[in-house]
């Protein structure tokens, strides 16, 4: 999956520079019918992105790729939450736009910030959509790392 991909990349060069540090990478994509939405060029694109979502039901997934150069150690793991959007006019866009930076974030849109004006449900882990699926990444670090 793209995302471990990424992720897996992120902790290998930081870990490199600092061997005996656990280090942990991370990477989120929105996908929405088998097609990924990363971060939005512009204003444009993420009204664009927002209008697709729309009415619809997406995936985010994350990678997370926790790693310790010396002594070696790793683990990797990747989240799927499911998302479903309100139906979305073009005034709720705008404002959403207008209060809310969205141009770094997956899909044009942050569920932390003015979420409750976009999402209807969440169906697993929250902190996944947030950026980062907390409950299993402190899992991991604890059963692997002894943390």
């Amino acid at each position: 999956m793209l995302v471990a991909a990424n992720a897996r990349a992120k902790a290998l060069k930081v870990a490199a520079r600092c061997p005996d540090a656990v280090v942990l990478g991370a990477d989120t994509l929105v996908w929405l019918g088998g097609r990924a939405l990363g971060k939005p060029a512009d204003h444009e694109d993420a009204r664009r992105m927002l209008g697709e979502l729309s009415g619809q039901t997406h995936e985010v997934a994350t990678g997370v790729h926790l790693i310790r150069m010396e002594p070696r150690q790793q683990v990797e793991f990747q989240e799927i939450t499911r998302v479903r959007f309100r139906l979305l006019g073009a005034k709720v866009i705008e404002e959403y736009l207008a209060t809310v930076d969205v141009l770094d974030k997956a899909g044009a849109y942050t569920l932390q910030e003015k979420g409750e004006m976009l999402v209807e449900t969440v169906e697993g882990s929250r902190s996944n959509v947030v950026g980062l699926p907390l409950e299993r990444t402190m899992a991991a670090l604890a059963q692997n790392f002894g943390w």
